[in-house]
């Protein structure tokens, strides 16, 4: 069955960085786009960054736009965030997810598989 697990989240002072992870399985990896969102307490899930298949394509939440980066590596099967200038507003579970579409898409409700999370805490 398809797995989604992610690594790579802790606590880091604001400023700090963070390399989450997201190794995937059961799936034809090169033909999903991926996708981070995250989910503070009390709030809802919120869109982070999303890639293309290809890794051609990127887009961003404008709260994390040029302190995050998205990246994939189809023959490892991973896609990874890295975070940089963390604030604690960042603090938040992780998930990574995998979309079987084409287009990128920032809903969550159209990707079709999830991870369990990471938990980041930022502290100030």
């Amino acid at each position: 069955q398809v797995q989604l697990v992610e690594s790579g989240g802790g606590l880091v002072q604001a400023g700090g960085s963070l390399r989450l992870s997201c190794a995937a399985s059961g799936l034809t990896f090169s033909a999903y786009v991926m996708g981070w969102f995250r989910q503070a307490p009390g709030k809802e899930r919120e869109f982070v960054a999303v890639i293309s298949r290809s890794a051609g394509n990127t887009h961003y939440a404008n709260s994390v736009k040029g302190r995050f980066t998205i990246s994939r590596d189809n023959a490892k099967n991973t896609v990874n965030l890295q975070m940089n200038s963390l604030k604690p507003e960042d603090t938040a579970v992780y998930y990574c997810a995998a979309d079987g579409g084409v287009l990128v898409t920032t809903w969550g409700n159209n990707y079709d598989y999830w991870g369990q999370g990471t938990q980041v805490t930022v502290s100030s």
